[in-house]
């Protein structure tokens, strides 16, 4: 075995992808502390240091993966992924870069990569955007619809929720999600016109208990599939083994028999 399978075979380890995980959980924890301006006060370079030593952690991992992997390590999206992450917290971080500060914060998300069960919820997500894609523009053209609506039928009485197409959109997706949509926008609006539960009704029916659930459906689809496909991998890695077995016994047989012969 080369060096190179030796340093795979090692960061695919399931102890080593463990001991990842356990350093990505200890990072969120340290980068929660820094927020507490009282723990920074009593114990701030102790969590610095730490949280220094686990960024090294994961700069020495991605160095071993690419020494391993050479030009197949960028070919991977979760490669990709790990890169982009820990590329974000090597940057210097001054008193003008709180957006690269607040970033560090993304480490975290590197638990995504290294739990395999995670990776399967993320890929069957981004395996039902496209569907998604087609769902959202349902949406935006009910919405569109609905804001020109709204804003012709109450904008006059109610300018601050129903002024402009940007008003409306912003209140009827508050009517959307069920936030205060009744004491806080739609029986006021019916004090003065009684038959608007004729139009706010109607649009929570067809959007939030409609075109949302269709969206729940299309994501929970998408991770059935993603756990059949596993499922059959598995199945189909198992049959080749046991058929590699069954040669290999076979093989013995016919050598044993020709030695006899």
């Amino acid at each position: 075995m080369t060096v190179r399978e030796t340093v795979r075979a090692w960061i695919e380890a399931p102890a080593v992808r463990q001991g990842i995980i356990a350093v990505i959980l200890l990072n969120a924890v340290l980068l929660g502390m820094e927020t507490s301006p009282t723990l920074m006060a009593a114990a701030g370079s102790l969590i610095l240091t730490l949280d220094r030593l686990c960024l090294a952690i994961f700069v020495l991992e991605l160095a071993l993966k690419i020494y391993a992997e050479r030009l197949r390590f960028f070919r991977s999206g979760w490669n990709l992924f790990d890169f982009v992450i820990v590329g974000i917290s090597l940057f210097p971080v001054g008193q003008g870069l709180s957006v690269l500060r607040a970033m560090r914060i993304l480490r975290v998300l590197r638990v995504i990569s290294v739990a395999p069960r995670l990776r399967r919820v993320v890929e069957g997500f981004i395996t039902a955007l496209p569907g998604m894609g087609s769902v959202f523009l349902l949406m935006a053209i009910i919405f569109y619809i609905a804001s020109v609506m709204a804003t012709k039928l109450f904008g006059t009485a109610f300018p601050e929720w129903f002024g402009d197409i940007g008003q409306s959109a912003y209140s009827l997706f508050q009517i959307m999600t069920l936030e205060s949509w009744s004491m806080g926008i739609v029986r006021p609006v019916m004090e003065l016109y009684p038959y608007a539960w004729a139009f706010f009704v109607p649009f929570i029916m067809v959007t939030t208990f409609a075109v949302v659930n269709l969206l729940v459906g299309l994501i929970v689809n998408s991770m059935q599939d993603a756990h059949s496909a596993e499922d059959v991998s598995r199945t189909d890695a198992y049959r080749d083994e046991v058929l590699t077995r069954l040669a290999a016994i076979e093989a013995r047989l016919t050598a044993g028999d020709e030695t006899r012969g």
